[in-house]
C-alpha cells in the first residue's frame, strides 16, 4: 500500500480547487471534487496534528 505523505495530500487538494476553478463542472460534480479536496485536508490536518504532539512530547 502506497501511503500519501502530507505533501502529497496538500497538491492534490490544490489541483481540486484548481479544476474547481477552471472547469466547466456540473453540480454532482463540483460537489464531489468539493468532499474530494476537503476529505484530503482533513487527513493532512490530522497529519500536521500528529507531527505537533510528537514535537511537544520529544520537547518535554
Amino acid at each position: 500500500m502506497n501511503e500519501q505523505t502530507f505533501e502529497d495530500k496538500i497538491k492534490m487538494a490544490e489541483e481540486i480547487l484548481a479544476k474547481l476553478d477552471k472547469e466547466e463542472l456540473n453540480l454532482q460534480e463540483s460537489l464531489a471534487l468539493h468532499k474530494q479536496g476537503k476529505a484530503l485536508l482533513d487527513e493532512a490536518r490530522v497529519m500536521l496534528e500528529s507531527a505537533k504532539l510528537s514535537i511537544e512530547q520529544v520537547d518535554e
